[in-house]
């Protein structure tokens, strides 16, 4: 399938069940916290994917300048976001991604958005910016599991879904991977171009002249979580980072891992 026949259908992606009810619960209460809905659409991938693209649309007129909940918030009533919720709660049977482990694929991609935070604090990048495009940096995965489920199933058996190689099998099979699927929809949903910069080049932040600190912030948080997901020991790691990346964003090894938001001493 070519990548503009791949964007031009139209994806449900799944919503994490529990999160979705406690968000429902949470706007049926006479005194909403907001702080609470922040916090808990900014755990799922779907869900912040659903009020950006509601926020960055024409009706508001902010078409490319919201970056993360948060401000999405501040500009949409409770009313909108009650009616997202609602329907991210329907359709329940309909959230199986075949080939793909939801609660890991979520799992993983909070853990690439509170690293990805990190790092940007580090190299002094936009933090929000960051850990939304940590947080749905991948879900062009999820919609080539959706549209193409037997040739993805076909690369899962060499290279699973979260392997570090996995984009770069994806592009020599496809010829494109999940990173250009993230990309072309979030520029169709108008979210900001540092944002839409950033999912494109996170496979290759540096190459061809490009420079995205965006992008490579992603990247680097990307490595470092399909590390854990590959319970790779220190030497592993070691053999495995994006020295060029890190090179160009004055960050190291130790720097990077430094940024670790978790203990994840028990996985590695």
């Amino acid at each position: 399938m070519k990548l503009s026949e791949l964007l031009a259908r139209q994806f449900t992606l799944p919503s994490i069940p529990k999160v979705v009810a406690l968000l429902l619960s949470e706007l049926d209460r006479n005194e909403v916290d907001l702080q609470k809905v922040n916090q808990l659409i900014s755990t799922d991938p779907a869900l912040t994917t659903r009020l950006l693209r509601l926020a960055n649309s024409d009706f508001f007129k902010l078409g490319g300048k919201i970056n993360s909940v948060s401000e999405a918030l501040a500009l949409l009533n409770l009313d909108l976001v009650r009616t997202m919720a609602q329907e991210a709660a329907t359709g329940v049977s309909m959230r199986a991604v075949p080939g793909i482990n939801l609660p890991r694929f979520w799992e993983y991609s909070l853990n690439v958005a509170r690293v990805s935070r990190s790092l940007a604090g580090v190299v002094r990048q936009n933090q929000q910016a960051a850990f939304t495009c940590g947080l749905i940096h991948a879900f062009g995965e999820l919609a080539m599991h959706l549209a193409m489920p037997e040739q993805t199933a076909l690369l899962s058996e060499k290279f699973e879904p979260l392997d570090m190689r996995r984009a770069s099998a994806e592009r020599n099979t496809f010829g494109y991977s999940y990173a250009a699927v993230s990309a072309g929809f979030a520029s169709m949903w108008h979210f900001p171009q540092p944002m839409v910069d950033a999912l494109e080049h996170q496979y290759a932040p540096f190459e061809n002249n490009v420079y995205e600190p965006l992008a490579g912030v992603i990247h680097l948080a990307t490595w470092r979580a399909r590390g854990k997901e590959a319970n790779m020991n220190e030497r592993a790691l070691a053999v495995t980072f994006p020295g060029s990346v890190g090179v160009v964003l004055s960050l190291d090894i130790d720097m990077v891992l430094q940024q670790d938001p978790f203990d994840w001493a028990a996985h590695t």
